[in-house]
């Protein structure tokens, strides 16, 4: 008798129109509970467009239901931004960042010893330890962005979100970030979803995919879904602009990049 791996996310009849654009249409889709499911797309596929009807930023036409650990509905989100936007100048410390959600008082009249303690536990749980007393404005994108994952995680949360986490990182900062949310994600059984371009982070890393182009195109275990049919039908003519070719081996697909490449500017996390 199969088990059926109970959802963390329900996507039933998602529909999103804005200024008489439909940007998603009729998306049905699951995420399995302690997943790490990957949102793969072009541009303007809608990727970003799902993750805050998830949110609850936009408005949208269907039902999203949630589920937190063992089925409970008091569901706690974390949320990682593709990039954070704030006045680098700001004499704000990735510390000052970690505390200021649990302060009621002004950071410069000081913090509580068990808040600082805590963050730093969250900050060492990234690697980040070492970045407490940091400006943001002085950190690295890759450096930014773990502290933005200790930040997310710091919430306990029951499903953690994140958009384009290796945008501006290069390969050897995608493979520690993969290796932190394989890490955090078995050791504090959270659901992982994660909107990305890049195949290579998909197929390292992710247990479930959700290819989507307005409407979903496929959907399943990571291995068995990422066909070179699934792959065309998702990507159409932006597959040639990425270089893409799914290659089978022994029934698995593996997806190689002739010149892979991520957008922006290489960093190291």
């Amino acid at each position: 008798m199969t088990t059926i791996q109970p959802s963390a996310v329900v996507f039933d009849n998602v529909s999103v129109t804005r200024e008489g654009v439909r940007i998603l249409e009729s998306v049905t889709a699951s995420v399995p509970h302690g997943s790490a499911t990957a949102i793969i797309g072009p541009n303007g596929a809608g990727k970003t467009t799902l993750l805050l009807t998830l949110l609850d930023q936009i408005e949208f036409k269907g039902r999203i239901t949630v589920h937190g650990t063992n089925g409970h509905s008091d569901v706690r989100i974390g949320y990682v931004p593709q990039r954070l936007d704030f006045d680098r100048g700001m004499p704000i410390t990735a510390m000052d960042l970690m505390v200021m959600g649990h302060q009621r008082l002004p950071l410069w009249l000081g913090t509580r010893r068990i808040r600082r303690h805590q963050a730093m536990d969250m900050l060492q749980a990234v690697r980040a330890e070492h970045l407490a007393s940091r400006r943001l404005g002085s950190l690295s994108g890759g450096e930014l962005q773990r502290v933005l994952l200790a930040l997310a995680i710091q919430q306990e949360p029951d499903i953690l979100i994140l958009d384009e986490p290796a945008s501006g990182i290069d390969i050897g900062g995608e493979h520690l970030l993969c290796e932190l949310l394989e890490s955090l994600r078995r050791e504090r059984n959270f659901t992982q979803i994660m909107v990305t371009h890049d195949l290579s982070l998909v197929t390292a890393h992710s247990t479930h995919v959700i290819c989507l182009n307005r409407r979903v195109l496929g959907q399943g275990p990571t291995h068995t879904t990422l066909s070179a049919e699934v792959l065309a039908a998702t990507f159409g003519i932006h597959l040639g602009l990425a270089n893409i070719h799914a290659v089978t081996h022994d029934g698995v697909v593996e997806i190689c990049s002739q010149d892979h490449h991520h957008d922006g500017p290489h960093v190291s996390l």
